[in-house]
């Protein structure tokens, strides 16, 4: 196999800082701190930073499951921690590179890469990187490497739109 270009996963951290659900869960866990004022509140507020830290190690497992390496030619999904799986898409298939992200998205950095191409990975539904580090540059990079390797294997993109007269 050839040495990816770039590895990336989705980030816990780009998650915390670049989402409502994310400064949600930092606010619980403040909360739970704040709250744990000695002889008050008793041992109930920790409790609220405990929720707090089985969300953060939930989106860490989740994302510490899925890398994504993207080579010349390809790109490789793995997936899983206990049962792993290992599914590739052709970059001359890819179809569409779509970028989304919110403004607090984009004050943390962070994007979702959606993917769509005529490999079965994604004939049903899109392949979707969510919160993506530095989103806008690995998207350029994809869309730059998908359009050289259709050049190298001289194919082209055709859609065949059905219309009725």
């Amino acid at each position: 196999m050839e040495q990816p270009l770039d590895t990336f996963r989705s980030s816990t951290w780009g998650w915390l800082r670049g989402t409502l659900a994310g400064w949600g869960t930092i606010l619980l866990a403040l909360a739970g701190f704040a709250l744990a004022v000695p002889g008050q509140w008793g041992a109930y507020p920790l409790g609220l930073t405990g929720i707090a830290v089985l969300i953060v190690s939930w989106k860490w497992l989740e994302t510490m499951s899925a890398r994504y390496d993207l080579c010349s030619d390809r790109l490789l999904v793995r997936r899983g921690i206990f049962i792993k799986s290992l599914d590739e898409i052709e970059l001359y298939r890819m179809k569409d590179i779509r970028l989304d992200f919110s403004l607090i998205n984009q004050w943390a950095g962070i994007g979702t890469i959606t993917a769509t191409s005529s490999d079965e990975t994604t004939r049903r539904e899109p392949l979707v990187l969510p919160h993506i580090e530095n989103a806008v540059g690995r998207r350029e990079q994809l869309r730059s490497l998908v359009e050289a390797a259709r050049q190298k294997r001289r194919v082209r993109e055709i859609d065949m739109v059905h219309e009725d007269f």
